[in-house]
């Protein structure tokens, strides 16, 4: 009980203190995690007939993924995302039709696909939260105008 005390303050403290990039690889490795589990109850082929236990865990993990995608969708800045943003919202937008079409076909092509690209995305925003880590940890360059 102790252990699971101090693993849920461990992880809370982790989020209060993450940057607003390092949250977003946190929901993008959630998300891929929850879609992983939901493809290895599956099975590598698409089965109509999966036992109805697999059958909800398959469908919270879908569910949960798309809350997750939802919550990067309303935080989206349009205004300051511009072109990039609008990509994004497209592409979550799609995200969720199709969680939402496997949810209920059970065709694991459809959640395999989108659990890649949520992956790519991830890696594009480690790279992101990293770099903004690198730009905030350098020392101020002036110009010298002076000659």
């Amino acid at each position: 009980m102790a252990y699971t005390n101090v693993s849920s303050v461990y992880r809370e403290t982790k989020i209060k203190t993450a940057s607003q990039g390092q949250l977003i690889v946190m929901l993008y490795d959630e998300a891929v995690k929850q879609l992983d589990h939901s493809l290895e109850l599956m099975g590598p082929k698409q089965d109509s007939k999966l036992e109805p236990g697999k059958i909800e865990a398959i469908g919270k993990g879908i569910l949960k993924t798309q809350e997750i995608i939802t919550e990067l969708m309303v935080s989206l800045d349009f205004e300051q995302g511009g072109e990039i943003a609008k990509n994004l919202f497209s592409l979550y937008t799609w995200f969720n039709q199709e969680l939402l079409e496997s949810n209920i076909t059970h065709d694991n092509r459809r959640v395999l696909i989108v659990r890649n690209l949520l992956a790519d995305l991830r890696g594009a925003w480690v790279d992101i939260a990293k770099n903004a880590g690198e730009v905030k940890n350098r020392p101020a360059m002036g110009i010298n105008i002076a000659g």
